[in-house]
């Protein structure tokens, strides 16, 4: 493998791997490094809005969803308290992130870019080809040092790319939940394809939609508090269902589940020398309907004129430039969800919520479409 690139890439979730693809695309030299296997499940909503598509589209993938089997979404129920409230959705799609994620590298793999799973990565010093980056490959391969003119940081909620004393690692909130999720494959059909089924409770939410193959995708986030005292994850998810008045799915405490770290954060700087984050790594609220993926694909679609730009000089208004895009792009659109998680966690206000959307549904449904409006910015591309 050479040891000089234009780009590296580290993660190959949601935003590094249309990065990936949209760089390769104009013609860089990109390697894509990603510390697990494909294809992989792991804890999401697997809910993509009106946003989420126009990224798609305005780097050249229109039909990348669609082609997988993409289940279309027009309806949101949400549930409190027994009471049921139902909202449409303007042009969403439900895909599980094993066929979304795998098709993206694929694209980009297509497009010219160097795929490496397994094998995990840490920025080191600069020297004058770039940013060092050492890759650890499976266990009993030896360690590689490479560089990139530019390497872009999408590994994650809590990767271990960047040193912990760095100004640019995360670190959570007090009051964040954790995130919490499985796949329910024999359930008896109760929860129609189509919908987001949003269940919410006193300590959190749960979220349920049909995928693809037919299974239930299940995706949660609880108070940490109610996780302990109710015995798990998967009796605080029953907890929130029967409290939102929703059934029960048949296997619920004997699926396997999977934890994410706490999902509220914020990296203390997007950037760095010869260094750029995106995605999840910048920062991360609570998501509704799809938000996540949006926020992800937007930076994945927008970062490729700044890889661009820095194969020249490096420029610290380079990185002023790409703080800006991250805050027009998503960190001004988390914001929105940040209220909203914060208001649902007042019974008394949630409860007076749901009787006002019940007698003026446009109140809610409002909310809903500000929350899947298409950024101007990728509406232009």
């Amino acid at each position: 493998m050479r040891s000089n690139w234009d780009v590296i890439v580290i993660g190959a979730g949601v935003a590094g791997g249309l990065a990936a693809f949209d760089c390769a695309n104009r013609g860089l030299r990109v390697l894509v490094v990603e510390k697990r296997s494909f294809p992989r499940w792991k804890v999401c909503g697997c809910c993509f809005n009106a946003n989420s598509l126009a990224s798609l589209s305005a780097t050249g993938l229109p039909n990348l969803m669609h082609d997988q089997g993409a289940v279309p979404l027009d309806q949101l129920r949400l549930g409190w308290g027994g009471k049921s409230l139902k909202l449409g959705l303007p042009g969403g799609l439900a895909l599980s992130r094993e066929r979304f994620d795998q098709a993206l590298v694929n694209a980009a793999e297509g497009a010219g870019a160097t795929l490496r799973f397994r094998t995990s990565a840490v920025l080191e010093e600069m020297t004058p080809e770039g940013r060092m980056v050492r890759l650890r490959p499976p266990s009993g391969a030896p360690v590689e040092r490479i560089s990139g003119r530019v390497v872009l940081v999408a590994a994650g909620l809590e990767h271990q790319v960047i040193s912990p004393s760095h100004a640019a690692s995360s670190k959570s909130t007090p009051e964040s939940r954790l995130g919490a999720g499985c796949l329910i494959a024999d359930d008896d059909g109760t929860y129609e394809s189509g919908t987001i089924h949003m269940a919410i409770g006193q300590h959190g939410y749960v979220g349920l939609v049909r995928r693809e193959d037919g299974a239930l995708n299940l995706a949660a986030a609880f108070d940490r508090a109610v996780v302990k005292s109710s015995g798990g994850v998967a009796r605080a998810a029953q907890l929130v269902l029967t409290q939102a008045g929703f059934a029960l799915p048949r296997s619920l405490e004997s699926s396997r589940w999977q934890l994410t770290p706490a999902l509220t954060r914020r990296a203390g700087a997007f950037a760095g020398h010869r260094f750029l984050l995106l995605g999840d790594a910048t920062g991360y609220v609570e998501p509704f309907t799809g938000e996540g993926m949006a926020w992800a694909l937007a930076a994945g679609a927008s970062v490729a004129p700044f890889v661009e730009e820095a194969q020249g000089e490096w420029t610290v208004d380079l990185e002023r430039r790409w703080r800006r895009r991250l805050v027009d792009l998503t960190i001004s659109r988390q914001r929105v969800c940040s209220v909203l998680s914060t208001v649902l966690r007042q019974p008394l206000t949630t409860t007076a919520l749901f009787s006002l959307g019940s007698q003026w549904p446009a109140v809610p449904q409002r909310i809903i479409s500000s929350l899947n409006r298409v950024h101007p910015l990728m509406a232009r591309s």
